[in-house]
């Protein structure tokens, strides 16, 4: 048989997910892995619209360790000849209200627990780390040394260059057609190059995640909701190596980019969708940039640096990043159709968590007691309860909108 026809692994989706879960199980000893992309190339969906920031401090000390493998594989892909573009600036965490100040120190106190190193810093030092922030509204600073940002196209082609070392086959130009079950197993994904034999079909497919599930019977709720961010043009007082910074009373996020300011936030009222309303063959809608949240993002953020108002704006980074109704990643093999796998639903942590995910996606996989975080973030919790689809990408949506929340 050829190299294209057979294969143990079939990783649908080829973003930062999919080669994320491609080097996890090549770096787990399995050879015979094949990952499969309908686009030219890999990381050109929704990896490249990601604003590429890696922060680690969680309220759970599972999901700081899964955010603190990411950081560590990203470190080893930066000592590769094909680098993520790895920056390890640290972040500042900013409080408005004692309200924050006090989950700030429960997050302080988990992130210990975890291993993690995080402290609360006071405005001084903080305006040092940040000169041009104004920290006379902090009610409390949190500080993270190990977090910092990446380039998402340069992360997808530092996972394809370690990928292909480690003998992963990468298809690009490859569209799925179809997932052929017998007996209730994979025994074969379609595609437009024909069909490939298979043990395995991992769906990484991101916006599409939800249209993989329905070839092999399985109906997930994996909403995509929509986020932007711009970037200004270089302003004077942005050098590389400044902290990435969020403030979640205000739901933004930034770091410097090319010398400008790069600034996203969460949007209280979401625009969401659903995916049926579109086909595995097609796309979701183009985002047009809206400008009325771009602006009201740059008017939250003047209050901390003045700066900011007014500042040529260049880009603006826009897609479609999918939800879950509980706000988890929907990780493992489906007991309802064996041999297919999920790795989806990743709630805007697809870039920055794929490290973790792949890591998660092996433990589903191989280890014969798995956590109780790996079994919560099974897609049976979807499969075998009873959900309505109106319900459910509401309460995802509901989820991006109340991403900071306390």
């Amino acid at each position: 048989m050829s190299r294209f026809s057979q294969a143990e692994y079939v990783i649908i989706g080829g973003g930062a997910v999919g080669l994320g879960c491609a080097y996890a199980l090549a770096g787990a000893g399995k050879t015979d892995v094949l990952l499969v992309e309908r686009a030219p190339d890999v990381g050109q969906a929704t990896t490249s619209q990601g604003a590429g920031l890696c922060g680690q401090v969680r309220d759970a000390a599972e999901r700081i360790k899964l955010a603190m493998h990411s950081v560590s594989v990203f470190r080893e892909l930066q000592k590769s000849e094909v680098k993520p573009d790895w920056h390890e600036v640290g972040s500042l965490r900013i409080a408005l209200s004692e309200r924050r100040a006090e989950e700030f120190r429960r997050l302080v106190k988990a992130a210990a627990d975890a291993g993690l190193e995080a402290d609360l810093i006071d405005n001084a030092e903080a305006r040092n780390r940040w000169p041009l922030l104004d920290f006379s509204k902090a009610a409390s600073v949190l500080w993270c040394p190990s977090d910092g940002w990446m380039t998402p196209r340069s992360v997808a082609a530092s996972y394809e260059h370690a990928c292909r070392q480690m003998g992963v086959r990468i298809a690009t130009s490859t569209i799925v057609e179809q997932i052929t079950v017998k007996n209730g197993r994979v025994i074969g994904v379609k595609t437009s190059r024909g069909l490939i034999e298979c043990k395995y079909a991992v769906n990484a497919a991101g916006a599409h995640a939800y249209h993989v599930a329905k070839l092999a019977g399985l109906e997930l709720p994996i909403v995509p909701v929509r986020h932007e961010y711009y970037i200004t043009v270089p302003m004077n007082g942005l050098p590389a190596d400044l902290p990435c910074f969020r403030v979640p009373e205000l739901t933004l996020y930034g770091r410097v980019r090319d010398g400008g300011l790069l600034l996203g936030g969460w949007e209280p009222s979401s625009v969401h969708l659903d995916p049926r309303t579109y086909a595995l063959s097609g796309s979701p809608k183009t985002v047009e940039a809206d400008w009325r949240v771009l602006d009201g993002f740059e008017e939250s953020f003047a209050q901390l640096f003045p700066g900011a108002k007014g500042a040529e704006k260049n880009f603006v980074g826009k897609g479609w990043p999918t939800f879950t109704p509980d706000g988890r990643f929907i990780i493992g093999e489906s007991c309802r159709v064996k041999g297919f796998v999920m790795a989806g639903g990743c709630n805007a942590h697809g870039i920055s968590g794929s490290g973790g995910i792949g890591k998660l996606l092996v433990e589903s996989l191989f280890d014969r007691h798995p956590s109780a975080y790996v079994k919560s973030l099974s897609p049976d919790r979807f499969t075998e309860t009873f959900w309505a689809w109106e319900t459910a990408r509401l309460q995802a949506a509901r989820v991006y909108e109340t991403y900071y929340g306390v």
